[in-house]
């Protein structure tokens, strides 16, 4: 198989507006995402096609597809995103980016039990659940809590410390784009 790096600028990916409406957009960012080892690990388990579904990743949101598929990828889950609730101790999540590779239209809710160890007043802090999944408190703004979350994980262990530290830097940058870029403020209402 002939090594590809795939671009983002010519890969047409899947979005599922705030109406539900399913539509492809091409240009989703002006980075280049590397999917060549994803997607061999997909061909090595002989499943059907690589999906890439996203939800709500519209403008200035689809800066999130790059560190939530990294997160995903670091953490062996099948889909992740970020997502809000108003209470502290494992409320009702809201989506707010959704990234989901096994499945097209991608799936939006998650176990809010991933987020009920996460009380404090330091963000990030992380709860890995092992194949139940992994939490991390990405901070408090716009009046809610927010989150990365990743379910689907392979496996019952936990993460290894070079995969927990990446995927805590993925988690600052999400936070960096939800807090310092201010779009935890300006979304629209779900």
């Amino acid at each position: 198989m002939e090594e590809a790096r795939v671009s983002a600028r010519c890969m047409p990916v899947r979005l599922v507006d705030w109406d539900g409406a399913i539509r492809e957009v091409v240009g989703v960012s002006d980075g280049i995402i590397d999917l060549t080892e994803y997607l061999r690990k997909r061909e090595d388990d002989a499943e059907p096609g690589a999906t890439f579904a996203l939800w709500g990743a519209d403008g200035e949101r689809s800066r999130f597809a790059l560190p939530l598929w990294r997160t995903i990828y670091l953490a062996g889950g099948e889909r992740g995103g970020i997502v809000r609730t108003e209470t502290e101790t494992g409320g009702p999540l809201e989506p707010f980016v959704i990234l989901d590779l096994a499945q097209d239209p991608p799936r939006t809710d998650f176990d809010p039990a991933l987020t009920r160890d996460l009380v404090g007043d330091e963000a990030p802090l992380v709860h890995d659940a092992g194949s139940a999944g992994l939490a991390i408190f990405l901070g408090f703004g716009a009046g809610r809590f927010w989150y990365l979350i990743v379910e689907g994980r392979e496996g019952e262990g936990q993460l290894d410390e070079r995969s927990r530290e990446d995927i805590l830097f993925m988690a600052g940058e999400c936070a960096g784009l939800l807090f310092l870029r201010d779009l935890a403020d300006g979304e629209p209402p779900t």
